[in-house]
């Protein structure tokens, strides 16, 4: 029962998905900004969680994991372009990553929200939260990895 006790605590503290998750980053102001009230009529609850909360969508859940398609990655909130389809690539770790980023478009602050330092990534134009920096990317390019919630993105087919 103990171990039970313990490996309980243990998941609630470091899963991405608790409540712990939530964003602590200091006050900001961005270009675009709106109430709460607003930001749920215009998203879905998962998408108001993700973008708004800094929540994290269940791996493997999103359909851009695997969409080899060329286009652009937008802000699923405001539309701000924040990533280019030929430097996405497949991590293996079930959500849509990227070795760069658009520059100037996607912010970055440091949350210890799990226990240690990570670089959370937000869109530098709604503040919406699109996941974390890590430095275990391809190592052939940037050796940086964007881990992105797919719900907080919109795919831009190239025409």
């Amino acid at each position: 029962m103990k171990k039970l006790v313990i490996l309980f605590i243990c998941c609630s503290l470091f899963s991405c998905n608790s409540t712990a998750q939530k964003s602590k980053r200091k006050i900001e102001t961005f270009k675009i900004t709106k109430t709460d009230e607003e930001w749920k009529s215009q998203l879905t609850d998962t998408e108001y969680y993700v973008l708004r909360k800094a929540g994290t969508e269940q791996r493997f859940s999103s359909p851009f994991n695997k969409n080899y398609k060329q286009g652009t990655y937008v802000c699923k909130a405001c539309e701000t372009p924040l990533f280019k389809s030929e430097h996405k690539y497949d991590s293996g770790s079930g959500w849509p990553s990227f070795d760069r980023e658009i520059k100037g478009n996607v912010a970055f602050s440091t949350d210890h929200n799990i226990g240690y330092a990570r670089t959370e990534e937000h869109c530098a134009t709604c503040g919406g939260h699109l996941g974390h920096m890590f430095n275990d990317g391809p190592k052939e390019t940037t050796g940086i990895r964007h881990c992105v919630n797919g719900v907080s993105l919109k795919f831009i087919p190239k025409k």
